[in-house]
Formats: structure tokens, C-alpha cells, sequence
């Protein structure tokens, strides 16, 4: 594998995490929110991630031994369809007749574990164009 190729497949899971980052974020900030713009509760969201093949002709793929590499991408965001949390708040502006709030279906700590996870996984993809960078700055000092 050449440098290249190792920075555009670490490159590629950096986006894709700082995308599944994003959505946690979202999910925490709207774990409380019950009223939306398309009406009713948040409903919690998550990224779909999908391996897709480097770019490159097909017969520079079939000669390749690295043919098999790939690249991350997200393939969408998709809304969780678990049913909403009933909360009893009769005080609550949203409350009804019986003094029921529908809350929004974000799990807090299933969110805050998405956020920690997501974080080490940058982290070691920015650790490993880390070492792809300086290993091709090794290998110029070596051509000097």
C-alpha cells in the first residue's frame, strides 16, 4: 500500500466519524426537546457507515494486491423508530389531557458512549495519517 492510499482511507474514516459526532451532539442536545418543527418529539438519529472500494480503473484494481482496501463513507441518517418515552408532567406545556408528555427517544447514555467511541476511533485514524505522513517524509530524507 502506498502512503497515499493509507492517508485517503484515514482521511475518509475521519469524515465519517466527525459525521457520526455530529449526529451524537445533535442527539444530546435534543434529548429534551418536545416540540419540532415537523411536530412532536425529537426522534434520535444514527449514521450508517459503509466500506466503499478506492477509486481507480479496473484493471489498475485487479493488479493491485491492495485491491481489497476501501474507504469509509456514510451511507445516510436514518431517524430512530423506537416509540417516544411517556413522561407524567401535567404541568408541562405539552401535556395532555391526562397530563402525559411524549419525550423525545434519545437514550442519554447510549449517546455519550456513541461520543467516546467515535472519539477514539478519530483519534487512532489521525494517529495513523500521523505515521503515514511521517513516513513519507522519512522516506524523502532517505532519497536526499
Amino acid at each position: 500500500m502506498d502512503f497515499l492510499t493509507a492517508m485517503k482511507i484515514s482521511g475518509s474514516a475521519l469524515k465519517a466519524e466527525r459525521t457520526r459526532l455530529n449526529v451524537s451532539a445533535m442527539n444530546l442536545a435534543n434529548a429534551d426537546t418536545t416540540r419540532t418543527i415537523e411536530g412532536g418529539p425529537y426522534r434520535a438519529k444514527s449514521v450508517i457507515f459503509a466500506a466503499k472500494p478506492l477509486a481507480g480503473s479496473f484493471g489498475a484494481q485487479l493488479d493491485s494486491a491492495d485491491a481489497k482496501l476501501r474507504e469509509v463513507q456514510v451511507v445516510e441518517v436514518v431517524e430512530d423508530q423506537a416509540p417516544f418515552k411517556e413522561v407524567y408532567d401535567p404541568s408541562h406545556p405539552d401535556a395532555n389531557e391526562e397530563g402525559i408528555v411524549m419525550m423525545p427517544n434519545v437514550n442519554v447514555v447510549e449517546q455519550m458512549i456513541d461520543v467516546m467511541s467515535a472519539r477514539r476511533a478519530y483519534e487512532a485514524n489521525v494517529t495513523a495519517l500521523d505515521a503515514a505522513k511521517s513516513m513519507a517524509l522519512k522516506a524523502l530524507d532517505i532519497s536526499r
